[in-house]
């Protein structure tokens, strides 16, 4: 594991060459490029900042490899990991500094990072919490840009510190003239600047990633989907689209909550919808009985599920962030309210991108490793010709899927760290399965959300008949529980 993350912290910004050229009608100054010198300038300094990550990183390995050498296999052990755990420490201070492209990169990427030492885990997990606010003068003017006016004249009331900041945006509290309360989004000043050359970063974080696990993994294909989804969003009027779009779909629903768009407040970089009350997810997690876990645990795997397969249009961050948790203001149920938040980053099937991708869940769960490796080779997972035994292949691919071969089957906190142990095991036995792998771009985002889904459901301890429940959404099954039951009623009178 030393040598793995000392590789992709090494490796991911160490010889840079920006090439990109940047499109503007700025008429700020510009350099001999064309490209304003602001702009030019903080390309530079975040890819340097990445770069002086990376040669710090491959600095202290050197130190510590020469230092073990001389030294007891204990000692070595110990060396190894103070090194992951300031490695982890340094990362997510860097990328959790750095909005935009690479923190987002950072989140899609943490989990993956499961097998670290806890302390290394703890500062990794910080790339899902909050980012650095910006100034309250810099989201007035960014309002004022937008909407015409300044929070103060827009707004009966408005908070000057966000309630939240993520790698995009931060959101504050108001309250409109009409009296209505209100979550407003504001886009950080210059983040779209800085997405171009910041994919030029998260392509290299990824190549080393694939140069230490799934080495047939396509990079280019893999960073060209995030970049059409990051670039979706960056434009808040996409996301209020989409927001309105699953608010609509879902009205009514029993137990899915989403809030409502304010169109009249919302423009490319300010997105304001209806204020939802709510704890997230750690005070969820700290002050909830076991049975309303439980019910949390179905809903989350429902609204994901039935978005993929009944909707076609899903929500491709499963961020624990996005999810408020209330109650229903009656006596007679202890269920919680759940509000689901952030429809930024949306993945919506195109013409058989689904067909291409069902086909394989079915021999994959029913132990029919020939059928499956067959369709993989026609979904661009492995190359015609890859030479692989199909056993092998099954044996690999089916670790996040083995919640579905049990029934009932309790998902545990160590779920998603156990099975990507197996999946990224560079010299294990199925070794030669995960470098023939390739991940086509239709499954990018799908993966993010299947193994965020996993961790959720990991923390939450939730246990349930996975399988028999994912056929209502594959097969068209019927209702298996209380909620399936209640959520196909409502779907008769849509």
């Amino acid at each position: 594991m030393l040598r793995k993350f000392a590789k992709l912290t090494a490796t991911a910004g160490g010889a840079f060459g920006v090439r990109q050229v940047v499109r503007t009608r700025s008429t700020a100054a510009t350099s001999a490029t064309g490209i304003p010198r602001s702009v030019r300038r903080e390309k530079l300094a975040r890819s340097a900042r990445v770069a002086r990550l990376s040669a710090r990183r491959a600095g202290h390995f050197a130190s510590v490899k020469a230092r073990g050498a001389a030294t007891n296999e204990a000692r070595r052990a110990e060396l190894d990991q103070e090194f992951l755990i300031r490695s982890a420490e340094d990362v997510a201070k860097e990328l959790g500094n750095m909005k935009g492209a690479m923190m987002k990169a950072g989140q899609m990427l943490s989990f993956l990072f499961d097998g670290l030492p806890p302390e290394a885990q703890r500062s990794l997990a910080t790339l899902r919490a909050d980012a650095p606010p910006m100034a309250p003068s810099l989201a007035a003017k960014v309002i004022a840009d937008e909407l015409g006016a300044s929070p103060e004249d827009l707004f009966l009331s408005w908070t000057d510190l966000p309630l939240a900041a993520a790698s995009i945006g931060q959101v504050h509290k108001a309250t409109l003239r009409d009296g209505r309360e209100v979550a407003v989004k504001v886009q950080y000043p210059g983040i779209d600047t800085a997405l171009e050359s910041d994919l030029v970063n998260v392509r290299a974080m990824f190549k080393a990633f694939s140069n230490i696990a799934l080495k047939g993994m396509d990079v280019d294909t893999l960073t060209s989907e995030l970049y059409a989804r990051m670039l979706d969003e960056l434009d808040y009027e996409h996301e209020a689209a989409c927001q309105t779009e699953f608010a609509e779909r879902y009205a009514g629903h029993p137990f899915v909550r989403i809030p409502a768009v304010v169109p009249e407040f919302s423009t490319r970089k300010v997105l304001t919808t209806e204020w939802v009350d709510g704890i997230g997810w750690d005070e969820f997690l700290e002050s909830s009985t076991e049975p309303q876990r439980q019910y949390v645990g179905e809903v989350l795997f429902r609204f994901i599920q039935g978005s993929i397969y009944r909707d076609g249009v899903f929500n491709g961050d499963p961020h624990p962030g996005n999810y408020l948790f209330g109650t229903s203001g009656t006596a007679d149920t202890d269920e919680p309210l759940v509000t689901f938040l952030d429809f930024g980053l949306v993945k919506r099937w195109e013409e058989g991108e689904l067909e291409s991708l069902t086909p394989l869940t079915e021999p994959l769960l029913r132990g029919d490793s020939d059928e499956l490796v067959t369709n993989m080779v026609n979904a661009g997972f492995l190359p015609a010709g890859h030479g692989l035994e199909p056993a092998q292949v099954w044996e690999y691919v089916i670790k996040p899927y083995t919640p579905f071969l049990e029934e009932p089957y309790t998902y545990a906190p160590d779920f998603v760290q156990s099975a990507l142990g197996g999946l990224l095991e560079v010299d294990g036995p199925l070794a030669e399965v995960m470098n023939k792998l390739d991940m086509p771009s239709s499954f990018v985002i799908l993966d993010r959300v299947v193994w965020g889904m996993s961790a959720m459901l990991g923390h939450l301890r939730a246990s349930n008949s996975w399988r028999t429940m994912l056929e209502e959404y594959t097969t068209d099954s019927e209702p298996s529980t209380d909620l399936g039951r209640r959520e196909a009623a409502w779907a008769l009178l849509r």
